[in-house]
């Protein structure tokens, strides 16, 4: 496989080129690409180094994949351009999420839509995936009617600036600000840009994605996501209404059965799921769970992940895994 890496030098970038290099991924070229002011430069990769190309040369080298993460402006300018060349693009942003005509993809649950006609894939929002990880076997077995979200997101959601600020206060230095406010002991409740209904892109991306992913639009969403000054990973506070009733242990077991997710759920030892143990997994990691008393049918959970890993830069190797998989299976 050739793959070209678009935004090889960011935050995610460099986790995905970790996470090719740990899953042994089949690679036979690799094509780093960055902004125009980073081509030429060299990136280590695996003890080899590569000279970073313009976004003209990768698309002319046609690779089998281009996974993209450098925002959706660039997506969208670019990903048409790679896909014209034969190529497969994963797209981290949120360029093509909710495009009718693109598929929204964690393998785990709607791989099996993947077909090799698709040409543009996206890969969902960080907190969107460890949320309908957990939602999708839930589903399936008791139906879900409405869940609440709140999100605990981490500064590396936000980037390489972000996580300076915070690094910057605690050791009491001026910097450049990626936030509105310090971020170090503190709570923002701002993630990305508000919107005219009050929500920010941040929560309707968690709303909307959630339901195609699942592909039940009657599932209804409400999120709050808020920035914490932590760099492990995202958490989540999820309340599940579900039409039939339940059990907490055959919950459990259903959730320690489904592969991606480790439930750590007890009490009696204080084993429960924080992005401090979640940093470098690529699991989903599900605790806390325990029957809403003040209303029938409804579920409470608490849900981390590690959003460099499984909330963007494994997923989209994930994906890439299965096509190459679904492709060297189909007869010649």
């Amino acid at each position: 496989m050739r793959i070209a890496v678009v935004g090889a030098t960011g935050m995610v970038g460099n986790e995905i080129l970790t996470v090719l290099k740990e899953r042994n991924f089949p690679l036979e070229e690799l094509l780093l690409v960055a902004s125009e002011k980073s081509v030429g430069k060299k990136v280590d990769f695996n003890g080899t180094a590569y000279t970073i190309s313009s976004m003209e040369e990768a698309i002319k080298a046609r690779p089998d994949f281009a996974i993209f993460s450098a925002g959706g402006s660039t997506s969208l300018e670019y990903a048409p351009k790679f896909a014209e060349a034969g190529t497969i693009v994963i797209d981290n942003s949120s360029a093509w999420r909710m495009d009718p005509d693109k598929k929204l993809i964690v393998p785990e649950i709607n791989g099996h839509l993947l077909t090799k006609e698709d040409k543009i894939i996206a890969n969902p929002n960080c907190s969107t995936i460890q949320l309908v990880m957990v939602l999708k076997p839930l589903h399936e077995k008791y139906g879900i009617k409405r869940v609440v979200v709140s999100t605990y997101q981490s500064v590396t959601g936000t980037g390489v600036k972000a996580l300076n600020q915070m690094n910057n206060e605690r050791a009491g230095q001026q910097g450049e600000m990626a936030y509105h406010y310090p971020i170090d002991r503190n709570c923002i409740p701002h993630c990305d840009v508000f919107l005219e209904n009050g929500y920010t892109k941040e929560e309707m991306k968690l709303t909307h994605e959630t339901k195609k992913i699942l592909g039940d639009d009657s599932v209804h969403v409400t999120a709050t996501a808020v920035r914490v000054p932590v760099m492990g990973g995202h958490s989540e506070s999820v309340n599940i209404e579900f039409e039939k009733e339940f059990n907490t242990s055959d919950v459990r077991k259903l959730l320690a059965d489904t592969p991606g997710i480790v439930v750590q759920d007890q009490n009696e030892v204080n084993n429960y799921p924080m992005p401090l143990f979640a940093r470098g997994k690529d699991d989903v990691f599900v605790g806390r769970i325990r029957r809403d008393l003040s209303q029938i049918n409804t579920l409470n959970c608490w849900i981390v992940a590690d959003n460099l890993r499984k909330g963007a830069a494994t997923n989209a190797v994930q994906i890439a895994e299965f096509l190459v998989g679904k492709l060297n299976s189909q007869p010649a």
